[in-house]
């Protein structure tokens, strides 16, 4: 069965739909990008990575990640975002990828969240993939509603990930969310009917 990429732009609803595709098909395969990373951040080989990169001032006298202060240096300094990228998103990588070669081999879907899926190259891995998208009004609110930021930061933060524009054009599905989550629900119930017509053993 498929790898089905799930992208979008930060606080578009990816994990929203996720959740809708969870509740159309329990017994498919998932894997979550940020929950990856930051089960990451804890392993001793990648906290002395972050701490040769950025310093020992991210971690608090216990030698807990500060994310707050990693944040605020990341969304400030493209360079260091990319140091930070480089440190997470090779693991990442070799994780999903590795998930979704298993999945193919059984008679249930694998889908991907992963936020900068675009960024990293990883839609080569996919045999689709999905945008969720909003607009821009939407996704600033929801945002600074979720980060607790104010406008600035939230726009640094939008800024810092490639185009959802952009995005929308490379895909194969985009998901639209402007509206309820029953909206959304009923995308994700259009999309898996459409996957289920679809002959797969000769992709």
């Amino acid at each position: 069965m498929p790898a089905i990429g799930i992208t979008g732009g930060v606080s578009t609803g990816k994990s929203t739909f996720c959740e809708c595709l969870r509740e159309l098909l329990p017994e498919a395969g998932f894997f979550d990008a940020d929950q990856s990373a930051h089960e990451l951040v804890e392993l001793p080989e990648v906290k002395r990575e972050l701490a040769r990169e950025f310093g020992e001032e991210i971690f608090s006298p216990g030698n807990n990640l500060n994310r707050a202060a990693l944040r605020a240096i990341i969304f400030h300094d493209a360079a260091k975002k990319r140091a930070l990228e480089q440190i997470l998103h090779p693991r990442i990588r070799r994780q999903w990828s590795a998930e979704a070669e298993t999945h193919r081999k059984s008679p249930e879907f694998f889908f991907a969240d992963i936020p900068l899926l675009y960024e990293t190259g990883g839609e080569t891995l996919c045999d689709r993939v999905v945008v969720v998208a909003c607009s821009p009004e939407i996704q600033l609110a929801n945002l600074m509603q979720r980060m607790g930021i104010e406008r600035s930061a939230a726009e640094a933060m939008i800024n810092s990930q490639m185009s959802l524009e952009e995005k929308m054009k490379r895909a194969d599905h985009v998901v639209w969310n402007n509206g309820s989550r029953k909206l959304l629900a009923a995308e994700a119930a259009d999309l898996v009917g459409l996957w289920r017509a679809e002959k797969w053993t000769k992709i």
